[in-house]
């Protein structure tokens, strides 16, 4: 299949984790894919593994300068710039009370500011070709709150409003905008060491309603639909990718109960 047949895309944060499979599907489906990332070893590795199609380049999110210095030699190398997955992200747990404003600087520079230096730069080079598809990867925790991870769902929520904001601005200049909201997924982020098995994973997430941990390919793949032309009339849209937990917990003591006693 080639669904973005010739495109050329950036993947933040796309040495590891949902980044990597995003870049490997891309270039399955016939994309020219730029990794960008911090994690050089493993940017590197991964664009030698895709051969010709991708090529790594060191980008720090939050540093405005780099960001024009990756779009300028994107243009220069491939001639044009047809989409971009912001999925670069940290997470961080603990309570809003006592959060180091270090930590909020940390979460909002990478969540925030570099989805918003991405869409300023990217977007701005997509305006003056008048196409492009750019996608925010954002969280279920940007629909909701979350004790204990209250900066890192707040930097979300964020995400969602700059991704409205940008689809009405681009949108006239033919640049679609959406956000795509992954629940649990099995990367490093959530499993550094790689030391759970499947079923520990999957037992973590038994109140999602599909009961089971997501994997970066089938987030990889809405990412892929809303760069490809199948959605050309899709922008400013959230796309949740969580096994259905932002609909709520599953019971598993309610099984078909009467909706009076839900």
């Amino acid at each position: 299949m080639a669904r973005i047949a010739d495109k050329v895309a950036i993947v933040t944060g796309g040495a590891r984790g949902m980044g990597a499979a995003t870049a490997r599907l891309f270039v399955r489906e016939g994309a020219t894919v730029v990794i960008a990332d911090m994690l050089e070893a493993e940017g590197m590795a991964l664009a030698e593994d895709l051969g010709a199609a991708a090529r790594f380049v060191r980008l720090d999110v939050t540093d405005e300068a780099a960001w024009a210095a990756l779009v300028a030699d994107t243009l220069s190398a491939h001639g044009r710039i047809d989409a971009l997955v912001a999925n670069a992200g940290v997470l961080s747990f603990g309570e809003l009370v006592g959060a180091e404003i270090a930590e909020f600087d940390r979460v909002f520079g990478v969540n925030v500011k570099g989805v918003f230096l991405g869409m300023k730069h990217v977007g701005g080079a997509m305006r003056e070709a008048g196409r492009g598809a750019i996608v925010n990867i954002a969280s279920i925790d940007g629909f909701r709150g979350a004790n204990a991870l209250g900066l890192y769902s707040a930097s979300k929520w964020a995400v969602r409003g700059m991704t409205k904001t940008a689809a009405l601005e681009l949108g006239p200049h033919g640049v679609r905008v959406n956000s795509v909201h992954p629940g649990g997924v099995h990367t490093p982020m959530v499993d550094p060491s790689s030391s759970l098995s499947q079923a520990e994973l999957d037992h973590g997430h038994r109140r999602v309603p599909l009961q089971r941990i997501g994997r970066p390919e089938e987030v990889a793949a809405a990412s892929l639909f809303l760069c490809s032309d199948d959605a050309s009339y899709i922008s400013a849209a959230e796309l949740a990718v969580d096994g259905g937990w932002a609909a709520g917990y599953y019971h598993e003591n309610l099984p078909g109960a009467p909706l009076s006693i839900l």
